[in-house]
């Protein structure tokens, strides 16, 4: 009896395995096809219109200040799950905290840290969760005279981070 519990657990314990990744574009390319996407100029419309949408941009603050779509909240990446659901947060940004059934579209720069952080949001309990194709980037190409900037608040050269 003790081989066959050794043998179940041996079997147990290897099935947990984790999956590794050679570099961020695999792991980008693997979590893709689960994360639901948001055209920009589906997006341009539904702001048109005045749909309830938060825009959460998860750039860091000297990207977001360099240019950014117009009602967008900044929360960086590696600060989404400390921020997205805390009250303090959303009011010194002036604006009430989303609910859980909010529709929420995510920013990046061109979309892979947006997409990356789908999972952390839906994780604290924003199952409507979108990322909008192209990012930032796809954004400003397609209306270059719809966003702001915040230069007066960039802190050294903004540039880029994160590479994506």
């Amino acid at each position: 009896m003790l081989p066959i519990i050794l043998s179940v657990f041996m079997m147990i314990s290897c099935s947990d395995q984790v999956k590794t990744y050679n570099n961020a574009q695999d792991l980008v390319a693997d979590v893709s096809p689960g994360v639901e996407f948001i055209k920009v100029e589906t997006l341009h419309a539904m702001l048109d219109t005045g749909a309830m949408v938060l825009l959460i941009d998860v750039r860091e603050p000297q990207e977001f200040n360099a240019g950014y779509i117009p009602g967008s909240a900044n929360i960086p990446r590696g600060l989404i799950e400390f921020k997205i659901a805390n009250d303090q947060y959303w009011e010194n940004q002036f604006l009430y905290p989303p609910l859980k059934t909010d529709e929420i579209v995510l920013i990046c720069k061109k979309g892979h840290r947006s997409i990356l952080s789908v999972e952390a949001v839906k994780k604290m309990g924003f199952p409507h969760v979108k990322v909008l194709d192209g990012g930032f980037k796809k954004w400003e190409l397609t209306y270059p005279l719809e966003q702001e900037k915040n230069l007066e608040e960039m802190h050294g050269d903004g540039g880029e981070v994160g590479g994506c």
